[in-house]
């Protein structure tokens, strides 16, 4: 979510994650899960989503534990984040420093989140904006 840029699997995978953006954008709560979510959904149509795969659970397991160093607080599922600028800012900051990159090893838009993030996350979907802190 961090690079999102508008680029996807498919025309109906960037629709969809384009209008999860504007809702979290807005102050939607982030709900963590085990296993697919709502990004996914569109995916899971498919022969063999990849979304099920053992790789992409194994990166999302290093995903929560990174952030979880980060934000210093749980990372599982059945955790509400707040997105508000402050948190988004923390993200950004650790991905683009690495520390939350393990969770990258393997991922065909790793090349394109670099670059996302070389830019200083220029032009990404996700904008919090300090108004909506809560």
């Amino acid at each position: 979510m961090l690079t999102y840029v508008g680029r996807g699997y498919s025309p109906a995978f960037t629709q969809n994650y384009d209008r999860i953006a504007s809702r979290i954008s807005n102050g939607e709560e982030i709900l963590i899960v085990c296993g697919p979510d709502d990004i996914c959904s569109p995916l899971l149509a498919e022969k063999a989503p990849h979304c099920l795969r053992k790789n992409v659970a194994e990166r999302d397991r290093n995903a929560a534990t990174a952030l979880q160093r980060v934000l210093a607080r749980p990372v599982a599922p059945g955790i509400r984040l707040a997105p508000d600028a402050s948190l988004l800012e923390r993200m950004r900051t650790a991905f683009a420093k690495g520390r939350t990159r393990k969770a990258c090893l393997g991922c065909e838009w790793s090349t394109l989140c670099s670059s996302v993030a070389d830019r200083r996350f220029a032009d990404t979907a996700l904008l919090v904006q300090e108004s909506i802190i809560r």
